[in-house]
Formats: C-alpha cells, sequence, structure tokens
C-alpha cells in the first residue's frame, strides 16, 4: 500500500484538485505542504489533532511540512463556521499563543533543517501595501464567486464585515507567497476550508501560469475533528495544564461506539491490519477498543509515561468505584459556610458556565458523595468536607474530587 492509498484507507481524503499529481508527490516524498492554524487560544486542541497526526504521518514518509501560523490572518478572523465576528487579538496575544503552539507541535513533527518549518504569515500580510495587493491579486477574484462560497453564505444574513470577507484573499496569498519563498507545492485543509484553498490554487496558476503545481487536499472529517475539540465541559486541550492527561486520556476513553474504529484509523498508527481486526469487535471488546485509542492518543500527546499513569488511574478508578486516590482533583472555596452546586461544578471545570451546570442539574447528571443533586439553587454545606473531600461525579464516568483551599 502506497502512502497516499493508506491515507486514504484511513479516511483522511476528501477532495483533490489533482489526485494523480498529488499521489505521486506524496509517495515520492516530494510533497512540501502547509496546514494553518489560528493562533486564537494559547493551546492547541483535540480539534486539531486530525492536521497534526498528518504532518507526521507525511514528514515519516519524507514529505516536508510546514506549519503556518496565522498571526496575520487572526488579525481579521476567519469568518468560516462562525454566526458572528471574533475578537480582535493584541498584537503579544497572537506572538505569544505561536510560540504555545510550536512547543507543542514538536511533541508530533521535527523542526529544522530540510525538515519541518514554521512560519508565520505576520511576516508578509503585515507589510504589504494595501493599493499594491489590489492591483496584484485583486483582478484573480470574482466577488460572485467568492459570495457563493459556504465560508461567506451563512453569514450573509446575520452580516459579514468586509474585514472578514478579506479573509479568503488574504489565505490565498499565504499559498501564493510560500510558493514562492518557500518551495511549497501543496496545501491541506478541512472541508470548511475548500474555497479558501481552491482560492489559492488558483492564483498561483493565474500569476503563475498553469504549469505551476500547486495542489489543493482537504481532509474528510476536519469539520467534525473540530467539533471534538469542544465537550459539555469546555474544550479538550493538549496543554496538559489546561487539560490533564488524566482528563485527556478519559475523552477518548467515552468516545461513541460508532466512532471509536474511525478515530483509530485516522488518528492513531497503529497498523491498518490490527484495526481491522477490531472491526470484528463487539460488546465489551468495544470497551478494549476505546482504551487502545485513548493510550495510544495520550502517549502521543503526553508520552508514554503519563499515558501508563493515566490508564492504570481510570481502571483503578472504575474497579474501585469511589476511589478517590485516581480522581482528577480541584480545590474550591465556600461561602458563607458552604458553596452552590453550580459555582462547584465550574471551579471544578466540570461545566463552563452557570447555564451549563444548571441544564446538568436539571438533567439528573449530577451526584454528590453519591447523592443525586436535582435543585440548581443548591448548597453543599462545610459539613460535606469535613472528611477532607466531596466527589462529584458528572454522569456515568466522570469523577472528580473537590477539597478545600487552603
Amino acid at each position: 500500500m502506497t502512502v497516499y492509498e493508506e491515507l486514504q484507507a484511513r479516511g483522511l481524503i476528501a477532495q483533490v484538485t489533482n489526485e494523480a499529481e498529488i499521489a505521486r508527490m506524496v509517495n515520492e516524498g516530494k510533497a512540501v505542504f502547509y496546514i494553518g492554524f489560528d493562533p486564537t487560544a494559547d493551546s492547541l486542541h483535540v480539534g486539531h489533532f486530525m492536521a497534526l497526526c498528518l504532518m507526521k504521518r507525511l514528514q515519516m514518509a519524507g514529505n516536508r511540512p510546514i506549519a503556518l501560523i496565522g498571526g496575520g490572518t487572526g488579525y481579521i478572523g476567519d469568518p468560516s463556521g462562525r454566526t458572528d465576528m471574533r475578537n480582535m487579538m493584541t498584537p503579544e496575544t497572537i506572538q505569544h499563543n505561536c510560540d504555545c503552539f510550536k512547543k507543542q507541535m514538536e511533541r508530533f513533527i521535527e523542526f529544522g533543517e530540510g525538515k519541518a518549518q514554521m512560519v508565520n504569515n505576520a511576516e508578509w500580510l503585515l507589510k504589504l501595501n494595501y493599493v499594491e495587493l489590489l492591483r496584484e491579486v485583486g483582478a484573480c477574484f470574482s466577488v460572485n464567486n467568492m459570495l457563493r462560497a459556504e465560508c461567506y453564505k451563512q453569514r450573509m444574513e446575520k452580516g459579514l464585515s468586509f474585514l472578514e470577507f478579506n479573509y479568503m484573499i488574504m489565505q490565498s496569498y499565504d499559498f501564493y507567497y510560500l510558493y514562492q519563498h518557500y518551495g511549497c507545492n501543496m496545501q491541506f485543509g478541512g472541508d470548511d476550508q475548500w474555497s479558501n484553498m481552491l482560492g489559492g490554487t488558483e492564483l498561483i496558476r493565474r500569476k503563475l501560469g498553469k504549469d505551476a503545481h500547486a495542489m489543493t487536499i482537504t481532509l474528510l472529517l476536519n469539520s467534525e475533528g473540530k467539533k471534538m475539540g469542544k465537550t459539555q465541559s469546555g474544550a479538550v486541550w493538549l496543554d496538559p495544564e489546561k487539560t490533564s492527561p488524566y482528563d485527556f486520556y478519559q475523552y477518548w476513553r467515552n468516545v461513541g461506539d460508532a466512532d471509536v474504529l474511525k478515530c483509530l484509523r485516522m488518528l492513531t498508527f497503529l497498523p491498518l491490519e490490527q484495526i481491522d481486526e477490531m472491526d470484528r469487535w463487539e460488546g465489551a471488546q468495544l470497551n478494549t477498543a476505546k482504551e487502545i485509542l485513548a493510550f495510544e492518543l495520550t502517549k502521543l500527546v503526553h508520552g508514554e509515561e503519563e499515558a501508563h499513569k493515566a490508564q492504570d488511574a481510570a481502571r483503578a478508578l472504575f474497579s474501585a468505584g469511589t476511589d478517590s486516590e485516581h480522581m482528577p482533583a480541584s480545590e474550591v472555596s465556600l461561602k458563607d459556610g458552604g458553596i452552590g452546586i453550580l459555582e462547584l461544578l465550574r471551579e471544578t471545570g466540570l461545566a463552563a458556565s452557570n447555564g451549563e451546570a444548571r441544564r446538568l442539574v436539571q438533567q439528573g447528571g449530577i451526584t454528590v458523595d453519591e447523592e443525586k443533586v436535582s435543585d440548581p439553587a443548591a448548597v453543599i454545606p462545610a459539613s460535606a468536607f469535613e472528611k477532607g473531600h466531596v466527589i462529584i461525579r458528572k454522569g456515568k464516568k466522570v469523577f472528580h474530587k473537590a477539597t478545600l483551599k487552603g
């Protein structure tokens, strides 16, 4: 099986502009490809996982990745998948986020001379003269075609700012610039980026000739992958300070039965033959498959030692029921002799907001020390902490220990 055939077998390829040429370049290790990352936070999350794994896969086959950080496009904000305009970030925040990204990416890909590169599009976008940009590339874009793009259509009813309308041109210019200055001949991205990516390919061809080898390819489920980054209690980050290795492990351990094989194919580096064998597994065996998925991905992000710790803790917790020694824990503060259940859920990270906490309680998903809490106005008294902690359970599988500060 060739490299490109394996990408297909793992369910990673959705659309391409020139499949025969792309397959040849990837198989021969001649692809210099980029994937873009918007620095909207100081950590990558599991929605970026597919792109990172793809970069690692292709680098192992001799191809050269370019991790493009959107320090310049971050000033505008991608309207794709948005119902409103993004908050504007300061240059300092953008740079800090870029620095954090590189540290996390180094666990997946190898940077260095002749290897992977990280570049920031602020390097060229912030230096552009607006009139010169209009004259150089403006004529290559049809407003009619742009308005037909899905990323713009979904925003037309609620309002699309002219600032965001420029995003496609900026992203297209990225590919044009990378092609000329970094030898980048291929771009990868999610299916929600298809229109923007086609714009870059077309810009290169119109400016540099039809023979320019600029290829476009999309990942099958990157939009779904972005959704993976969010759970009922907020984002699942790759930064262990934001999402502990244990919680990261538990996130993947609790994926749905219908998704576990798909995730194993797309995100792990296990041989396809081994994963195909699991396709016949049923019932309790699916839990084993989920353990394998959780261990492999935790190892990839946090290292083998942390993956073993998370796996051992999860097994000990569920075999002992309420074995608090292995639970994730948080410190909370009491006010007026107690703590409201909504505040308790927020402080422990089990809910991202009062609204979410209220829904969890009203839906019967919260117990404290094995007593169901059904009233959103309930207060957990100080006496509940006399043994040193309380145990909160969300749903059937998420346990958390709350202790008092100080």
